[in-house]
């Protein structure tokens, strides 16, 4: 079984596809979702997200906002995000 998640920016859709789990970065901590999670409504914080496809794991820089979880559905609304691979390590250094 797996879940449907989709990651929204305000300009664009960063990632809309099925995967097997992810865990979110919360108000509250590390949260993990698997198919058939109870539905929640969360804040997300600065971080990563982790996402499992086809027995890898997969990450994306999230700069914060919200996520919906209902019916194996993941909705995150984020200010902006970037796919781990996309990120240029060098110039992510000289912005920090």
């Amino acid at each position: 079984m797996t879940l449907n998640l989709s990651v929204l920016t305000p300009n664009r859709i960063v990632w809309d596809s099925e995967v097997e789990e992810i865990v979110l970065s919360t108000n509250t901590g590390q949260t993990g979702i698997l198919p058939n999670h109870a539905p929640i409504a969360t804040t997300i914080d600065i971080g990563i997200l982790r996402i499992r496809l086809n027995d890898q794991w997969l990450t994306m820089a999230l700069m914060g906002c919200f996520a919906r979880i209902g019916n194996n559905e993941i909705t995150v609304l984020v200010n902006d995000a970037e796919k781990g691979s996309d990120i240029n390590r060098q110039e992510a250094q000289l912005t920090l």
